[in-house]
């Protein structure tokens, strides 16, 4: 054990008078400086969104847990935004933006603060990753702790319902399916609890992928918001960061190529949200890990079975997952196909954490198999590559009916998701269309919009097994249907996507791993001889900032000084 911390240097000896003065207005003491790591509490909680409206509680835990183990607590706040409330009109330009904002904010007051270690607290889908993007960057002592998944609503359509039920009950309601008594009821009954939506959306894969990464305690991802494991956990999570500290185990040394792997591996295994490609490219960027994401999907996909199915794939949802077993069972199960020796945050390896896993809850077939067993034998996310997207789209076997693995249909374009939304909503989509929709990438958008909406209009309207849709945006984890993101390169860059016209003939196909455009070179060479990169859509603020800077979505969307 070392007494040397970064701290040090911000409150050790005469000349740091000033700087421990200044904490002892807020009521530390003399014991709390130089000989204790200072251990940061990054707290995205607020009360716009659910699922970190328990993070406060779940902070005080870890206080709890940081003050046992003999560290010094010191708590900041972070920003987050509720995609669900940001979907589906101007304020989703701002969601994918927020995760660099995010790591940024992160480095910044760890850094000024010289701060020993980092408790990084978040739940939901751009936060995630932009603390484990922050903790790559900075490599110090870094652990996270996330406030659970919500209990699913009442059951409507076959299965426990969510707040992204309500755009389909809407397409229903339109159709005359359902009643306005029953669509409002729906409304109240839902989101029983708070806590990151009960679907296998963005949020609950990428807290999934925490625990997978290591940088979680085993059993961390799934335990529901409402329940006293979370609390629990949050207290272990306290004591084990002072552990951490004293051990000299950064984050560089859990997050690099082995667990990024991992990550991949996990990803294609229980179908998680093709929003979690970009983000552990983003991860894999900060932390230099030396590896190519686009390409692990390419080559693992094939070969990874997939062996946990849920909501959007199945009635069953988060709760139900993490009763059979979460995170610890899909890793037992998956042992002889990853990197079983990859470190964690317990300081001990994938394999000895799992071994060591006493389960409360008995197995569930129907949720989660083997791989001798699998539900499918190939990943459920799958990376496409084609004429119309040279460099790649991402797509979701798992949440496709496989009678759409293979979809040939004809172009309907949009400029825009509203647009596209509309004429969804006013029956101007029918039966073999492939709905295209553009210039919402990460610089076009700007910001790289969700197209959740479109496709759930899709889904009430009763065309979800009878149409595709392919973007250059991206879509929620709950989307299914047939579906195609990321397209890159994006339209605003000169993507092929960009010169696509009513009437084309689009094939998507899943298993080959190709999206082509039945245009033939000559026809779209001349179709970019007239084509102009259009004006930016925002000239001041973040989002013109985000336009210039952001990568492609095929290397994360990432701002990069480079």
């Amino acid at each position: 054990m070392t007494n040397k911390w970064r701290s040090s240097e911000v409150f050790a000896g005469a000349p740091n008078a000033g700087a421990r003065a200044l904490w002892k207005s807020m009521g530390y003491c003399d014991g709390d400086f130089a000989e204790r790591p200072v251990i940061g509490i990054a707290n995205s909680w607020n009360t716009l969104v659910p699922g970190h409206f328990n993070l406060n509680q779940v902070a005080e835990q870890v206080k709890k847990g940081i003050h046992r183990a003999g560290g010094v607590a010191a708590e900041f706040g972070v920003i987050a935004s509720c995609d669900g409330v940001c979907e589906g009109h101007r304020g989703m330009h701002f969601i994918l933006p927020q995760r660099e904002v995010i790591a940024d904010s992160v480095e910044l007051v760890v850094e000024a603060h010289h701060l020993d270690a980092i408790v990084l607290l978040a739940s939901c889908d751009k936060i995630v990753p932009g603390m484990l993007m922050a903790a790559a960057r900075l490599d110090i002592p870094a652990i996270m702790i996330t406030g659970g998944p919500m209990l699913g609503g009442v059951e409507f359509d076959g299965r426990k319902t969510d707040e992204t039920s309500l755009h389909e009950a809407l397409g229903m309601l339109t159709a005359g399916r359902i009643s306005e008594e029953e669509f409002r009821s729906l409304e109240n009954l839902c989101a029983p609890t708070c806590g990151s939506c009960s679907f296998f959306g963005t949020a609950n894969t990428m807290c999934c992928l925490a625990e997978v990464l290591g940088m979680t305690l085993p059993g961390s991802a799934l335990a529901p918001a409402v329940h006293a494991e979370r609390l629990r956990l949050a207290c272990a999570t306290g004591e084990r960061i002072c552990e951490m500290a004293r051990e000299g185990l950064t984050a560089r040394k859990i997050l690099n190529a082995p667990s990024i792997v991992n990550g991949v591996r996990a990803t294609l295994a229980m179908s998680g949200s093709t929003n979690a490609v970009m983000h552990l490219a983003a991860i894999a960027a900060e932390a230099e890990a030396g590896v190519d994401v686009m390409e692990l999907f390419s080559r693992l996909g094939p070969e990874t079975p997939q062996i946990v199915r849920v909501n959007p794939a199945s009635k069953w949802n988060t709760e139900d997952f993490w009763m059979a077993g979460g995170i610890p069972r899909m890793l037992k199960n998956m042992l002889p196909i990853i990197e079983k020796d990859a470190l964690t945050c317990t300081g001990r390896t994938v394999e000895e954490n799992v071994k060591a896993f006493r389960f409360p809850f008995p197995k569930n077939d129907e949720v989660m198999k083997t791989l001798e067993s699998p539900f499918s034998k190939r990943g459920g996310i799958a990376v496409l590559r084609g004429n119309l997207a040279p460099d790649t789209g991402v797509t979701k076997p798992g949440a496709i009916d496989p009678t759409l693995h293979v979809f040939t249909g004809e172009a309907r374009v949009f400029d825009s998701e509203d647009d596209a939304n509309a004429a969804i909503l006013a029956g101007k989509i029918h039966k073999g269309d492939v709905v295209v929709i553009r210039y919402e990438g990460p610089k076009g958008g700007p910001g790289m919009r969700e197209m959740y909406r479109a496709m759930k209009y899709l889904y009430g309207m009763g065309l979800n097994k009878c149409t595709a849709l392919v973007t250059d945006g991206r879509f929620s984890g709950t989307n299914n249907g047939c579906f195609v993101g990321h397209v890159s390169p994006e339209a605003a860059e000169g993507g092929p996507i960009a010169i696509v016209r009513d009437g084309d003939r689009i094939t998507i196909d899943v298993i080959e791993g190709k999206l082509h455009l039945h245009v033939d070179a000559d026809e779209i060479r001349e179709r970019f001889e007239s084509w102009t990169k259009p004006a930016p859509k925002v000239t001041r603020g973040h989002l013109a900032l985000y336009s210039k800077l952001a990568s492609s979505a095929a290397k994360g969307a990432i701002v990069s000084a480079e």
